[in-house]
């Protein structure tokens, strides 16, 4: 299950990870964002040994989503080494699956 990370934790579970992060951007009032989430749940069956997945809610830690720019919902950002590697956005598992494909 995906870790969810607050503007407490996030350096410690993102930016100070040894694998790589995929973060997902949310909101619970965003549908697409739930849809995703059933999928990414998916991903993390498959992958979540070699990636760690957590969840930032936008409207809880809103500072976050400001600092990485999130300027729509759902939002797939992936963390490698403290940086951003790749980025989606809307509910695409295609092209997630993409980003996720050099580190899986």
């Amino acid at each position: 299950m995906a870790i969810n990370v607050t503007k407490e934790t996030f350096n410690a579970e993102v930016l100070n990870s040894d694998t790589p992060v995929l973060v997902d951007f949310f909101a619970d009032w965003c549908g697409p964002c739930k849809m995703l989430g059933k999928s990414l749940e998916g991903l993390e069956m498959n992958y979540g040994e070699k990636i760690k997945f957590v969840k930032i809610n936008v409207d809880e830690c809103p500072d976050l989503a400001m600092m990485y720019s999130v300027s729509s919902i759902p939002a797939v950002k992936l963390f490698y080494k403290g940086k951003i590697v790749g980025e989606v956005t809307g509910n695409n598992i295609p092209d997630i699956r993409v980003m996720l494909s050099d580190f899986i």
